[in-house]
Parts: C-alpha cells; sequence; structure tokens
C-alpha cells in the first residue's frame, strides 16, 4: 500500500502541475486572456467535433463533450493531459507498430474458412479483429482459481523451451512465489522466460527495482507502460490481459490474475468466484501471438514469432471452434463487446453472465433488454461482496432498468464474482478478461477465447448454473433506488466513462 501511495502521489503531482502550468500561462497573458479564452473555445470546440466524428460509442464519449463544452479552458487542458490520442504517446505508437507488424503471423486456416463461411460471428472475429479461427484443440475450464492454479503448476514444470506470462496484477504470496520458484529453475536450467505485468496493476504490490530482481534470476521482465509523472496518466491504456503460454503447446487464460485472493488464500471479500481456461492445440498460437506482439513493442527480441509455433501433428481432438482473440484501444474495432453483442443479439433460448462489474452503455442495454423481450433468458451474475463500493454502487445502477425489461440479475451471496463469461444456448461461449465496463471495452487491452461447439462448454454452463443456486435474484423493489441513491448514482453514471 505504500508503494501505491507513493506512486499515486508522484503521479499525481505530476498532472497537478502540468495543469498549474498551463493555467499559470493563462493567467501570465494578461491583456489576451480574452484572445487565449477564444482560443480555447475554438480548440474546444474542434476537440468535440473530432470526438462526434471518430466516437466508437457515445455513451463513452459524451462526458467529454459535455465537459469540453460547459468549460472549454479546463475541459481542454484535461483532455490534452488524459485523453491524449495515440498519435502523442511512444509506448502506443510501438505497440500499433507492433500489432500491424504481427498480422503477417495470423493467417487463417483456408479449409476452416470455407467451413464457417455462412457463421457471422465467426466470421466477424475472423475477418475484422485478425485473430484466425481454429480447429484441432484440447480446452478445459476450471470453475475456480485454486483448481486451475495446480494445473499451472504442473504444466510449468514441464516447460522445456520458454514460458510467457503477462498479468495484470502480480503479488507476493503462496501463489506468486509457488510460480516463481519453477521459473527461476527453468530459467537457470536455459528455459526462456518471460513475464510482463501492468504498472498500474502492481501500484501496490511490486516495487520499481521487482524487475532488476527477476533479470538477476534469469527471467526477463517488461513492466507495461510505468507510471510516471509526465505521461504515466496520460497513457491511459492498461495492459488487463492475462496469458500464460508454456513451449507453445499449452495456454492458459481467464480472470485470474496471480495473486492469493484468486486462489481464495486471504481473500477480504468472501469467497472469491474465478475461472481459468486451459487451450492445447492450434488455438494456442493466437495467444503466443498476443504475448509476443506486446512484449515486442517494448524488446524487440524477436525477428520471426514463427521459432514459437508448435506442430500440432494429430488433428481433429476436437471438432468446433476456438478463436483466442485480443481487444486493442488502438483499432476501429470495439472486438470485446461486439462479441457479446453477437451472442447476445443472436441468442435463441438462454444466455448466462458472469462480470464483476455492469457498468454498460446504452447499446449492451438495449440488447440485453430486447433478448429478454424476445423471451430469451437472460441471466447475469454480479459480486453479492463488492471490492470496490462506489463501482458496486455505479453497477447497481443499470440493474432497475435491466429487471424491469425481464432481465434476471443475481448477486453471489458467498462473495466476489470476478469471471467474465458469456454462455449462450449450450453451444456458445467466451471467457476471457473483459469486463462489462468501459476500462474494458474501450481503454484496456484485453483477451478472451470464442467457442463454439466444444465440449466444455457444458462445463461452463454447469458452472453459471450452479453459481446461480448460491445466488440472490434481485427483484423489482429491490432493485428501485431511493431519491438519494438515484441522484448519486446518475453522477457517478456522468463520470463513469472518464474513471
Amino acid at each position: 500500500m505504500q508503494m501505491a501511495i507513493k506512486k499515486g502521489i508522484v503521479v499525481g503531482i505530476g498532472v497537478l502541475l502540468q495543469i498549474l502550468l498551463s493555467l499559470g500561462g493563462y493567467i501570465v497573458l494578461g491583456e489576451l486572456i480574452g484572445f487565449v479564452s477564444i482560443f480555447y473555445t475554438i480548440l474546444g470546440f474542434l476537440l468535440i467535433l473530432g470526438l462526434i466524428r471518430n466516437s466508437k460509442n457515445y455513451s463513452y464519449t459524451l462526458p467529454w463533450i459535455l465537459i469540453l463544452f460547459s468549460y472549454p479552458l479546463i475541459g481542454t487542458l484535461l483532455y490534452i493531459i488524459l485523453g491524449r490520442s495515440k498519435n502523442n504517446s511512444k509506448v502506443l505508437k510501438s505497440i500499433t507498430a507492433s500489432e500491424k507488424d504481427s498480422k503477417r503471423y495470423l493467417i487463417q486456416d483456408k479449409t476452416i474458412r470455407e467451413e464457417f463461411e455462412n457463421n457471422g460471428k465467426l466470421r466477424y472475429i475472423s475477418d475484422f479483429t485478425g485473430y484466425p479461427v481454429t480447429k484441432n484443440n484440447d480446452i478445459s475450464y476450471y470453475p475456480l482459481g485454486e483448481e486451475a492454479f495446480k494445473v499451472m503448476l504442473e504444466e510449468l514444470k514441464k516447460a522445456e523451451k520458454f514460458i510467457f506470462f503477462e498479468y495484470f496484477i502480480v503479488n507476493h504470496g503462496t501463489m506468486w512465489n509457488s510460480i516463481l520458484e519453477i521459473l527461476e529453475e527453468k530459467a537457470k536450467s536455459g528455459v526462456d522466460v518471460r513475464v510482463m505485468y501492468d504498472d498500474a496493476g502492481c501500484i501496490s504490490t511490486l516495487n520499481n527495482s521487482y524487475p532488476k530482481e527477476l533479470e538477476k534470476n534469469g527471467i526477463q521482465c517488461v513492466v507495461f507502460n510505468k507510471l510516471n509523472p509526465v505521461s504515466g496518466v496520460i497513457m491511459n491504456n492498461r495492459d488487463h490481459r492475462k496469458i500464460l503460454v508454456i513451449d507453445g503447446k499449452v495456454a492458459f487464460s481467464g480472470g485470474i490474475n496471480i495473486a492469493d485472493e484468486y486462489i481464495n488464500i486471504n481473500s477480504h471479500y468472501g469467497h472469491w468466484k474465478d475461472n481459468a481456461i486451459k487451450v492445447s492445440g492450434d488455438a494456442v498460437w493466437n495467444y503466443t501471438v498476443m504475448f509476443l506482439t506486446m512484449w515486442n513493442a517494448f524488446r524487440k527480441n524477436d525477428e520471426d514469432f514463427y521459432k514459437f509455433k508448435y506442430d500440432f501433428k494429430h488433428k481433429n481432438i476436437e471438432n468446433g471452434y476456438a478463436v483466442p482473440y485480443g481487444e486493442t484501444p488502438l483499432d476501429t474495432e470495439i472486438t470485446g463487446e461486439d462479441v457479446y453483442l453477437n451472442i447476445i443479439n443472436q441468442a435463441d433460448k438462454y444466455v448466462y453472465i458472469f462480470t464483476p462489474y455492469l457498468i454498460v452503455d446504452t447499446d449492451m442495454i438495449n440488447a440485453l433488454n430486447l433478448a429478454a423481450k424476445r423471451g430469451v433468458d437472460v441471466r447475469i451474475i454480479i459480486p453479492g461482496i463488492p471490492d470496490k463500493k462506489i463501482v458496486y454502487t455505479l453497477s447497481e445502477s443499470y440493474v432497475e432498468t435491466l429487471v424491469n425489461a425481464g432481465v434476471k440479475v443475481y448477486k453471489y451471496t458467498p462473495g466476489f464474482i470476478h469471471s467474465k463469461v458469456f454462455v449462450s444456448d449450450d453451444k456458445i461461449a467466451t471467457v476471457g478478461t473483459i469486463n462489462l465496463d468501459y476500462r474494458s471495452l474501450y481503454l484496456h487491452f484485453e483477451c478472451g477465447i470464442y467457442l463454439e461447439n466444444v465440449n466444455c462448454i457444458k462445463d461452463i454452463k454447469k458452472d453459471l448454473v450452479d453459481t446461480i443456486s448460491k445466488s440472490h435474484e434481485v427483484t423489482k423493489k429491490e432493485a428501485e433506488p431511493s431519491l438519494l441513491k438515484a441522484v448519486w448514482q446518475s453522477i457517478l453514471r456522468l463520470v463513469a466513462p472518464l474513471m
């Protein structure tokens, strides 16, 4: 916590100084203040036009438009400092270049492409996100972090060539220490071990010198977007992915980070309900390219990604389709939300959803409500015990509208839900890192895996059904807030896209 406070103070002071310097220059101009005001008004208006023209979603951009319109000077300064575009960030430029270069490694098998020619959901992911649809996979779903953790350790011990490790949060404790012991042993034996974590995600868990500690033990380390007074907050896009790839043979992803609460050790929020997915087969390559794309944006180690590709010779392990996909804030697609919307809009019988946060835009609200109104059994499971009270209050503000439209919302009574899962009609599911909130959908780098007609979908559905049985369904009366709470929730909704 002390590390988080120190980093937060330093970054906060840096941002405050930038604002004060800008305002100071404004005041010093004296007689020219009128002209400067006109300049900022015009600049703010141009920024508003740019937001309107380039907006991916107006629910997300509306708060910025209101601030720029109401307070041109302060709004423009805040937007320049906090909402700076990718064109002004060296980090984002580097990631953009790496993403562009990595596309040559993501090639769709033509035979499989012919099979799903008339499948709109698969065609969208393949054609517009660039991630190839695969078959020939063996996929396992783990309904709890502690179950996945045991398998992760087993697979790590088998590593012979490389271990790629990318997580939003890493914290000292039973989980990380157990993994780290194996990583150090493997690094000593010549295995290529690479660790990447997000600086904001680890703001209170790892100190600034931790990468050097790992490097001393032979583990290569990249810290994503280091926080600093000048650019740490300007670049608001974080690496929220969870990816572990071992020898190109096995990949893990899902909701769990690397900290003890994710395996129900010392959880402060009751029972921590999370999940993970293990993939073995051709789909592992998508995760491998995702990792290498981000890694090489910071360290250009690899001229050829194909040396990390494993040749799975045994075909047709499972005939269903699997597509690991990445979400990036640097392109024109809102991949995470679009995958979710496609599942909801094309559901016939049911859609069950796990999400820790329910901070949804108008597109998502309308899709959920319309599905319920046309007779689809729509159920959303959110935490019963919140990890962030303000965010939880904001999530609750959407429940009334959904419940009144026929969507069933459940609160997980034993504790906190951290899983991010959709399952529909016994044949479609997606598991990943993408929350139903603005940060995941518009700001973060995320990942997921879309599944169709694979065996583990029945296990995913069972997990949701079992969890619903332990949860409390929110009634219409419970969903209706008091007057004061409704006002507070409305304020939170207004600023939600900025948080």
